[in-house]
């Protein structure tokens, strides 16, 4: 009975722990959720190889539907081989589905999630994604102090995260003298931005910011261009990424933006990453790449240092310091706000139809 105990016992040690994933594969915004997949399966590919529990991730497909992401979480809470879940990709869709998560004591953690109000969502809301409330003024001062623009027009997303963002960067823009001269909305899914951008024409300003996900902003930089407007164009860190050059071609030359991670960083880890990364899929990796496989590393470092529950990976996040991460160096976390500490800002610029580091020249006046 002893021996048979015994090899229960390790069969049971042997059953790999589960990550529930929550996020888009199909509709808009499926490329970010192929970007999270080639993430987590490099990350699994050496977690899995290191003599510990293994790890793996049931990934569902919400499209990023705030009601398809509450139908997830409810079969997740249900589910007891997973021991946290991960997304959504839109804050939107995610804080949708927090109260199920905080109501049933399981992690949801945010990689994406930058809305300031997602972490609010209770004690069990999780994410290392910087917030809105810090990544605005950052890019306010990027755009005033740094490129010196003094009545830039903003462009948003209509969504809460876009909206939110808008407001912040508004607010900490005229904090620092400048004076926003237009805001206007934008749907997902858009693509005609013509009679948007006569009306951002229309009011002069002396730069162009863009609050949007890649795939929206390169269409827009894009139109930018095509109606000859000559301003600086500036935008969130959402749009960085391999695909946002690709689908903008041309027009994104000159497009100012900022990032926690750029492949061309000479940190060790970031190196490593890329080198690995690039071997197994053939391209450089974006910041949804990286954030993935951070994430997995995260599991994994909590799993073994904490143990697979639930209560344990809760409780391990607020201890837990100095994982190695690609993105932010080494990640802790702020037991009080729930969310990333310490992270460090990238200034970039798109020249010669590639990101560089932004040397701190000034734009040229249009």
């Amino acid at each position: 009975m002893v021996v048979a105990g015994a090899g229960l016992r390790s069969a049971r040690a042997e059953e790999p722990v589960v990550i529930g994933v929550s996020g888009p594969l199909t509709g808009p915004n499926a490329q970010y959720g192929a970007q999270w997949k080639a993430g987590f399966d490099l990350a699994l590919e050496q977690v899995n190889t290191a003599g510990q529990r293994p790890l793996t991730y049931v990934f569902e497909d919400s499209q990023s539907d705030p009601r398809q992401a509450v139908t997830i979480a409810q079969k997740f809470v249900g589910d007891p081989r997973i021991v946290i879940e991960v997304g959504d990709f839109s804050s939107t869709a995610s804080m949708a589905a927090s109260p199920i998560y905080n109501r049933s004591k399981l992690v949801q953690f945010g990689m994406t999630n930058s809305h300031p109000d997602f972490t609010k969502g209770g004690d069990w809301i999780w994410s290392n994604c910087v917030s809105q409330a810090e990544e605005q003024p950052n890019l306010a001062a990027y755009v005033v102090d740094g490129l010196g623009l003094k009545k830039p027009a903003v462009l948003h997303l209509n969504t809460d995260w876009g909206v939110t963002a808008k407001n912040v960067f508004v607010q900490a823009a005229k904090d620092k003298g400048a004076e926003v001269v237009a805001t206007e909305a934008f749907l997902p899914g858009e693509r005609d931005f013509r009679s948007t951008l006569v009306r951002i024409r229309d009011a002069n300003p002396d730069g162009i910011i863009l609050e949007a996900y890649y795939a929206d902003g390169a269409v827009i930089a894009r139109q930018v261009r095509e109606l000859g407007l000559k301003q600086p164009i500036a935008a969130v860190g959402s749009v960085y990424s391999p695909k946002f050059l690709e689908l903008g071609g041309a027009a994104v030359n000159g497009v100012y933006t900022q990032a926690y991670f750029f492949p061309e960083e000479p940190r060790p880890e970031v190196q490593s990453f890329v080198k690995a990364f690039t071997a197994k899929y053939d391209r450089q990796p974006d910041w949804f790449n990286a954030t993935a496989y951070d994430t997995v590393i995260l599991v994994s470092q909590l799993v073994r240092q904490f143990g697979a529950s639930r209560d344990a990976i809760h409780d391990g996040l607020a201890k837990i310091k100095d994982v190695p991460s690609v993105v932010y160096g080494r990640a802790t976390f702020d037991p009080a706000t729930r969310r990333i500490a310490g992270a460090h800002y990238l200034r970039l610029v798109v020249k010669d139809d590639r990101f560089i580091l932004w040397d701190g020249s000034k734009p040229t006046a249009s």
